[in-house]
């Protein structure tokens, strides 16, 4: 059985495929849980305490549907589009993150995002 959370801003759902990896597990075990979120370019953020270690492949930058913890200031990270430190178009977090999940929901739709919009996270069983 494969997990998924699913992530609602408003109107915006975003169901998540997690990957086998300890940020993917913490998140799923904290779930269902609610934040508000931060807007930092074209970069949808919320903290979430969990004390996590930055696993061996965190990086800083994601492929569009990738999602990431920052292990650093204990966020998610839903990367869309360039941010103040990105090179051109890509998408480059402020530090490296583990990434725990992939989403095939079209991230850009985050633009519409205001800072401390609520944000709620449930865990969703579907078979494989």
């Amino acid at each position: 059985m494969s997990r998924t959370l699913r992530l609602k801003i408003g109107k915006i759902i975003i169901d998540a495929d997690l990957f086998s990896t300890p940020t993917a597990d913490a998140l799923y075990a904290a779930a269902p849980f609610e934040a508000r979120v931060t807007t930092w370019g074209q970069d949808v953020y919320f903290t979430i305490p969990l004390h996590l270690p930055m696993e061996e492949d965190a990086r800083e930058v994601l492929e569009l549907g990738e999602l990431a913890f920052r292990v650093e200031g204990e966020a998610v990270e839903l990367g869309f589009g360039p941010t103040p430190r990105s090179l051109g178009k890509e998408i480059r977090l402020a530090r490296p993150a583990n990434i725990w999940g992939r989403t095939h929901a079209d991230l850009r739709q985050l633009r519409h995002v205001e800072p401390g919009q609520l944000i709620r996270v449930e865990p969703l069983e579907t078979t494989p």
